[in-house]
């Protein structure tokens, strides 16, 4: 028996197993594009707004538009409620969505203008920022934004020594006691080129190509259930 088959997840999971899954597309009625999706209890809706034209105008870039990201965790997300409003975490998980995203979306096409992408954090059970990123990268497809790919998030996590896909808040509080490893990913979901990587915590060079692997694999499902959510939500229009 391999020791992956012998490591137990809290939940029972596979090594390479992601939670259950669920993405929808239309969501927010006044949006331009919206977007929610789910990694087990974890639950993130996006809202974009634009392209729209930039203000004040010394803020325009006369040679491409400019993408805006805001992710925000709401005060009943998580157990113990918290101060709502920016903090220094959700401002630098909006910047790195805002480079995930980017390699994907054509915004040089609209200078002058900017896409405003909100994300909000509804339930938070760990791998937020990747739920955040699957969901603005479905509400951006939605808006119509061009892009040259859709946008696939995942998180790799350390276990012991064991990896896993789609760290839960249970595996967090474990991984703080054995020194924290988190690995969060952003890919092209057709190209394979990542967009996103980065690593908090310890890891050995064979291990960091194992993590790559794994984000990979799981990647290809995560594009599977975004790419059915914007197929499903052409038909729902088409009907109408």
């Amino acid at each position: 028996m391999t020791k992956e088959k012998q490591f137990k997840r809290p939940d029972g999971r596979k090594v390479d197993e992601i939670r259950k899954m669920e993405a929808k597309v239309g969501i927010v009625p006044n949006a331009d594009g919206s977007a929610m999706f789910r990694f087990g209890d974890t639950i993130a809706i996006a809202a974009v707004y634009g392209p729209k034209e930039m203000h004040p105008q010394h803020s325009q870039d006369p040679a491409s538009g400019v993408l805006r990201c805001n992710y925000n965790m709401l005060s009943f997300s998580v157990t113990e409620r918290i101060r709502p409003g920016p903090s220094r975490r959700s401002s630098e998980i909006s910047k790195i969505t805002e480079w995930a995203l980017s390699p994907a979306v054509m915004i040089n096409e609209f200078p002058k203008t900017v896409v405003d992408v909100h994300i909000h954090i509804l339930q938070a059970d760990a791998s937020t920022r990747c739920a955040g990123i699957n969901a603005a990268a479905l509400a951006l497809a939605h808006a119509g934004v061009p892009m040259k790919d859709l946008i696939s998030s995942v998180s790799i996590g350390k276990l012991d020594k064991q990896l896993v896909v789609d760290v839960s808040k249970d595996e967090e509080d474990w991984e703080e006691g054995e020194g924290a490893t988190d690995m969060p990913f952003a890919f092209m979901s057709q190209k394979g080129d990542i967009s996103l990587m980065q690593l908090d915590g310890k890891i050995s060079p064979n291990q960091y190509k194992e993590a790559i692997e794994l984000a990979q694999k799981a990647i290809k499902q995560i594009y599977e259930v975004q790419k059915k959510a914007l197929k499903e939500s052409i038909k729902g229009e088409r009907k109408e």
